[in-house]
């Protein structure tokens, strides 16, 4: 019980969980004022898709340095020094005058995005260690309520009419601070060896030995890397999704429905809500129905709800659209994951490291790939990529855990 665990460790707990929120909320407090920051620097589709696909260029080429950061200074100082640099990079794009500058501001705003990411899981894995138990997914969710309230309150100073430069300043300020405030709370020391994976037995060469029902093993030798490959695609394919509403959703429904800013901000917090609701509930999910059947249901949720929506076009039915599209997304990531650190044969480590690293290329080249389709048709057919992403997931669902035996 978590009377049982010490008080500095809770209390770390409710820090790290802020971690969360704050970097949750803070792009999402970006994103409803995408129609306007395009107008005003007078982008097109495609310029703007390739503007805001600096956000995971950036992550990616800074990612790997998130290490050898947290070995030097600690996972709690890197995670709250990432999110004051975030929100600084996020006021900055706010204030850009030229797409370049806009698209530089979001690059730097992306690679502190990545070091504040690994950070404050790293960090979240020391306090679950000593909760000695699964908390990790909490922290997800909280990470999809501050994006819900960062989107809210984007949404809501859109509508009010707040400058941007103003409102992320603002914003910015206010999430940095609680990120500040949550550091003397945080777990002191370096102690990051505590997040590291329980050593595994291994072979000579350090890797993991076969197991007996593996799904490696239906494909010979090289399996192990075809099941990589396929779970890498499943955690893309919720990616993109992810990226649709955080890139396309308020452009799609000011574009296409004329809906007021305030309202073209709720098509993100639909997406990024039902993302959090099926975080809440996925876990007992996973464990009654098995990783495999969970991530059918979702694939199914993505393909019909956003189609649907796509081909009887309503301000309404987008928004639903968009919820069944997070609802679906919500456990693809964490049971990629979850695969991705057990394929057989691998050393340990090495299957979640490639899979963080490549997932991020969808993020990277969904933006300008459906600018461009927006640009030669229309952004409706653009974001027909979420309903395919969906497809996807049903094909490749089978790499996935299915339900334990008991």
């Amino acid at each position: 019980m978590d009377r049982a665990v010490a008080k500095p460790v809770r209390r770390a707990r409710v820090a790290v969980a802020a971690l969360f929120l704050t970097n949750g909320a803070l792009f999402a407090n970006l994103l409803p004022r995408f129609p306007e920051i395009k107008a005003m620097l007078g982008l097109d589709n495609a310029g703007f898709g390739l503007a805001a696909a600096a956000f995971p260029l950036g992550a990616m080429l800074a990612g790997l340095a998130a290490g050898a950061l947290i070995r030097r200074f600690g996972s709690a100082r890197v995670a709250v020094a990432g999110t004051v640099l975030t929100a600084l990079a996020l006021a900055c794009a706010g204030m850009a005058p030229t797409g370049l500058l806009f698209a530089a501001g979001l690059g730097v705003a992306g690679a502190m995005d990545a070091i504040t990411d690994v950070g404050q899981n790293s960090h979240g894995l020391r306090v679950q260690k000593l909760f000695g138990r699964s908390i990790l997914n909490s922290f997800h969710a909280v990470w999809s309520m501050g994006a819900v309230l960062g989107g809210l309150m984007g949404a809501a100073a859109a509508g009010l009419g707040i400058p941007v430069q103003l409102h992320l300043a603002v914003s910015g300020a206010l999430f940095a601070a609680v990120s500040l405030a949550s550091l003397r709370f945080l777990l002191p020391g370096a102690g990051e060896e505590s997040a590291e994976p329980a050593p595994a037995e291994e072979t000579s060469d350090g890797a993991r030995p076969a197991q007996a029902s593996g799904t490696a093993s239906r494909f010979g030798g090289r399996g192990k890397y075809l099941v990589l490959l396929a779970l890498v695609l499943v955690a893309a394919a919720g990616s993109l999704v992810e990226d649709a509403g955080n890139t396309w959703a308020a452009l799609y429904l000011k574009e296409g429905f004329a809906a007021p800013a305030s309202i073209a901000g709720l098509g993100f917090v639909a997406l990024v809500g039902a993302q959090f609701v099926g975080r809440l509930v996925g876990d007992r999910l996973v464990d009654r129905f098995g990783q495999r059947l969970v991530a059918q249901a979702g694939g199914a949720f993505v393909a019909l709800g956003m189609g649907t929506a796509l081909l009887f076009p309503s301000l309404p039915g987008s928004l639903a659209g968009f919820a069944a599209a997070g609802f679906g997304i919500a456990t693809l990531v964490p049971a990629a994951m979850h695969g991705a650190d057990n394929i057989e044969g691998l050393r340990p480590g090495t299957g979640l490291t490639v899979l963080s690293w490549l997932m991020r290329i969808s993020f990277l080249l969904s933006p300008p790939v459906v600018g461009a389709i927006a640009d030669a048709t229309s952004l409706r057919a653009g974001l027909w990529v979420v309903p395919l992403a969906g497809v996807m997931v049903l094909l490749l669902s089978p790499v996935l855990a299915g339900k334990k035996a008991r």
